[in-house]
């Protein structure tokens, strides 16, 4: 899938070297490895990328981790925009936020602590759970909260990559500054619209 926007669109925030790097790069090599599993897997390419995360326990490990980043990595540049194109969370989710955390405010704390907390490489969620909360949660790796082995399952409505490649050029080791700086460009219009089709 192409970026939604150009490389550079999400400075100061996220550079226009990792962008480069991130997408033509580390991206572009989960796409061709999932594709190299094909051979072994010849119903990989029939499956949507959703549910080959609903089913990822029947695959190779190779699977697993190519499926899942190509899926994450799709789900994450889809959670960014420019910040004049990020819009502000509709009153519906705002309401729900509130209702499940307390505030916007305790919400991105809970997914700053996520994102910061995760040893390692991984991810940071929100999540819409079957019983119709909104969770944070982050998981290992290339792993995701659609993935029939996720701890805490769910419809995901945001993400943060937090492998060090996604922002190690500019934050170095600050992984919190960069968690921070994620929310000038998080895509609140496409948060919107994720949320509105999980509860349709």
């Amino acid at each position: 899938m192409p970026l939604p926007y150009r490389t550079d669109a999400l400075e100061p925030a996220i550079d226009d070297m990792t962008m480069q790097i991130h997408y033509g790069r580390h991206h572009k090599a989960y796409v061709d490895n999932l594709n190299a599993q094909i051979n072994n897997y010849p119903e990989l390419g029939r499956l949507s990328l959703e549910d080959i995360q609903a089913q990822i326990s029947k695959y190779s490990v190779a699977v697993r981790n190519n499926g899942g980043g190509h899926f994450n990595h799709s789900f994450f540049w889809e959670s960014m925009a420019p910040t004049d194109h990020a819009g502000k969370p509709a009153v519906a989710l705002l309401q729900k936020i509130d209702q499940d955390f307390g505030s916007l405010e305790s919400f991105q704390k809970a997914f700053n602590d996520a994102a910061t907390g995760r040893f390692g490489s991984g991810w940071a969620w929100l999540v819409l759970t079957a019983d119709g909360q909104l969770a944070v949660t982050s998981t290992p790796n290339q792993d995701n909260p659609l993935m029939d082995l996720a701890e805490v399952k769910g419809q995901p409505l945001l993400t943060l990559d937090v492998w060090e490649h996604a922002y190690y050029l500019k934050y170095q080791n600050r992984r919190a500054d960069y968690t921070q700086a994620f929310w000038t460009v998080v895509n609140w219009n496409k948060v919107n619209e994720r949320y509105l089709q999980a509860i349709a």
